[in-house]
């Protein structure tokens, strides 16, 4: 029961990230990208990977396709010549500061009707969550 609840909010949630998303022709994952790319620049693809839960082939096509779009740049990492550092271009962080501004004003209204004890949802969330974190740690379960 709590995990059909939880996955079918996460589908609600997607849902609206979608709709808002389209306004600025990105996808939730490539505005994700960008976010990311945004609060760490010079990252590299594996880190992007990591914090996109996502394999690295699946980032390489995507960060592909928002360079070819202008809106990300590749630079050789000092020290490595082999491995590239990901920096969002002007025309990427006018994208990404619209579209947060825009996100961030439509979750806000999301949640503004909301009539639950927000401080206290968080906090059990947030144990469930390094519940759920712990168990994957430990390997549990099929691996």
């Amino acid at each position: 029961m709590l995990y059909n609840v939880l996955k079918e909010i996460y589908f609600c949630l997607d849902n609206g990230d979608r709709r808002v998303m389209d306004a600025y022709n990105l996808s939730v994952p490539r505005y994700y990208a960008l976010k990311n790319i945004g609060e760490n620049p010079g990252i590299s693809l594996t880190h992007l990977s990591d914090l996109m839960l996502s394999d690295k082939s699946n980032i390489t096509r995507l960060v592909k396709s928002i360079e070819d779009d202008g809106l990300v740049t590749r630079k050789p990492r000092e020290g490595d010549r082999r491995s590239m550092s990901l920096y969002l271009t002007k025309r990427g962080q006018e994208l990404l500061q619209k579209a947060s501004a825009a996100h961030q004003a439509f979750i806000r209204d999301r949640f503004s009707e909301a009539s639950v004890d927000i401080p206290l949802l968080l906090e059990q969330l947030s144990t469930l969550k390094r519940n759920l974190e712990q168990q994957l740690e430990q390997n549990w379960p099929g691996q």
